[in-house]
């Protein structure tokens, strides 16, 4: 990777590039960065298996939806959230 800093170039790249393996988020923004496409766009397949999960998980968890709104629990499914990305960016693209 250009200009990233203390990151192993060559091989790492090589995975990317052939699907072996999902980027970390340090280099999918660096590939932002140099081919100037989102990140979206330039792991579309992944994108688009995410979105999918996640308006699956919100629609499950709207029908359980009755209460008001509690402030710790929607900091909790935020945190959830974010935690089921950054897991599904390092698992091997399928």
């Amino acid at each position: 990777m250009l200009g990233v800093k203390g990151m192993d170039k060559g091989g790492k790249v090589s995975r990317d590039e052939n699907y072996s393996r999902t980027p970390t988020l340090e280099f999918a923004l660096a590939y932002e960065a140099i081919y100037g496409k989102p990140v979206r766009e330039l792991f579309a397949g992944l994108y688009e298996q995410i979105a999918r999960d996640v308006s699956s998980r919100a629609k499950l968890l709207s029908y359980r939806k009755h209460d008001p709104p509690d402030p710790k629990r929607s900091q909790a499914l935020s945190e959830l959230a974010l935690r089921h990305f950054n897991q599904s960016l390092n698992q091997p693209h399928t």
